[in-house]
């Protein structure tokens, strides 16, 4: 009777399971091999995942690739030459021939929109990324060491954004004239306090945080510290706003070329030709009209994937 009771008390042996209420579970262990745990998404890829939800931002990504493979092949995609002119056929509604109908110069609207591509996106591009060096490393300095260099980046900041952009903008490339690199450092110099106040909030934030602390205690200097451990952690308001910054710089370009101070003719310049059709309004719309679809095609996709790419940075939307 005593051995059946302890018969009764041993363990179970560890491949049949353990009951609990009646049913059987197994721990870990299905048929003597350890099932393995769910590899986890990296950082990127989650943000890949969330964005991949937004059907908007897919959508806006989507239109943006287009545009930067039409910048790319402009010379196979577009059927004219953009300097091309054909005097018989001015200013001529959008036909088999023209897609898009003709300027009031002869010249093929659909192939000097496809060429202007590549103008646009560079000043975007190039005019952000002056924004986000400059702006980046004026914050993360601010934000780091404070005190009095603080106070004197941020009122100079300050006094940068007292200007509207576009008049700053103006003010630059009449002292320096127009042109397209001109045009991209003066679109790039007034959005730089944008970026320096972003970056000041995140690296006020992260700095005190305990691997900060772990990097001053091994003896790491200031300067490693910010651009090896703070500014990588500090990416995700950068990319948004360099994001919606390429639409602000686009439209700004196409402002200055508008009022004939940015990239000037010949070159195709979606600003320039919507400056160029202006006169012909009444007469043949379509001049002005399909660049300036262009502009809002162009700018509207790249607000879609700004919000998008916001809403998946963001922690507080992970779930």
């Amino acid at each position: 009777m005593d051995k059946d009771k302890e018969k009764d008390q041993q363990p179970p042996h560890p491949e049949a399971g353990y009951s609990i209420g009646g049913a059987s579970e197994q721990a870990g262990v299905t048929n003597g091999i350890q099932a393995k745990a769910p590899k986890q998404r990296g950082q990127w890829a989650e943000v890949w995942h969330r964005l991949k939800k937004n059907r908007m931002a897919m959508f806006g990504l989507t239109v943006i690739v287009i545009i930067i493979l039409t910048a790319i092949f402009a010379d196979v995609a577009a059927p004219y030459s953009y300097r091309t002119q054909n005097l018989r056929r001015i200013a001529e509604s959008p036909s088999r021939d023209h897609w898009l109908g003709t300027d009031e110069l002869g010249r093929d609207i659909f192939s000097r929109i496809i060429y202007g591509t590549r103008i646009s996106l560079q000043v975007g591009f190039v005019a952000v990324s002056i924004s986000v060096i400059a702006g980046g490393f004026l914050g993360a300095v601010s934000g780091y060491y404070g005190g009095k260099l603080d106070n004197i980046i941020m009122r100079l900041m300050d006094v940068l954004l007292a200007i509207p952009a576009i008049l700053l903008a103006i003010a630059i490339v009449s002292a320096f004239g127009g042109g397209l690199v001109n045009v991209m450092i003066a679109v790039g110099i007034s959005s730089i306090p944008i970026y320096a106040r972003i970056v000041k909030a995140s690296v006020i934030s992260i700095k005190e945080q305990e691997f900060i602390e772990a990097a001053r205690a091994v003896g790491a200097k200031d300067f490693r510290i910010i651009f090896k451990h703070v500014l990588p952690n500090a990416m995700a308001p950068i990319i948004v706003q360099g994001t919606i910054g390429v639409a602000i710089a686009i439209l700004s370009a196409a402002g200055l070329s508008f009022i004939g101070l940015g990239i000037q003719p010949p070159t195709p310049e979606w600003g320039a030709m919507l400056s160029g059709g202006r006169m012909f309004i009444r007469t043949a719309p379509h001049i002005a009209t399909f660049p300036g679809i262009a502009i809002m095609i162009t700018i509207f996709a790249l607000n879609l994937l700004g919000d998008g790419l916001r809403d998946a940075l963001d922690p507080r939307l992970k779930q």
